[in-house]
């Protein structure tokens, strides 16, 4: 089964707060994941994972009237915090995923204290079971 597990980084004043980690401290927190993923990897379970820019580089887009885009800075749609990276993984069970997820949000902070972020964990069904007639005057 995939499932893509999605780690936040709080809110803008978080990720500036990241800046003021000491080097010790950000080399622990990024040697802690290089080594979960290259487990993940080696045990053929990762398929993709990725960090990403913080909420200052983010923006949300909506279809707004006609051809014309809405776009507004940020990433809140609803939420105070904002995706700090993802991982997308094939695991042979509930359990296994759950483990996962478990040391993802047990990476080390500043000092080395656990961060018990929270982990997202959401199975990936992929496309809807739809008649493809009920498509057609979809597919260009």
């Amino acid at each position: 089964m995939k499932y893509m597990l999605v780690t936040f980084g709080g809110n803008q004043e978080d990720w500036e707060g990241i800046a003021a980690w000491s080097d010790e401290d950000m080399h622990r927190m990024v040697e802690y994941m290089r080594t979960l993923n290259a487990e993940l990897e080696a045990n053929g379970e990762l398929l993709q994972a990725e960090g990403l820019s913080g909420p200052a580089r983010a923006f949300v887009v909506r279809g707004g009237d006609g051809d014309k885009p809405i776009v507004v800075d940020g990433p809140y749609a609803e939420s105070k915090e904002v995706i700090a990276g993802y991982w997308v993984v094939d695991v042979d069970s509930h359990e296994r995923v759950v483990e996962i997820a478990r040391r993802a949000s047990a990476c080390p902070g500043p000092g080395g204290k656990i961060l018990n972020a929270p982990i997202e964990v959401h199975p990936i069904t992929g496309a809807p079971d739809v008649d493809p007639e009920a498509m057609a005057p979809y597919k260009k």
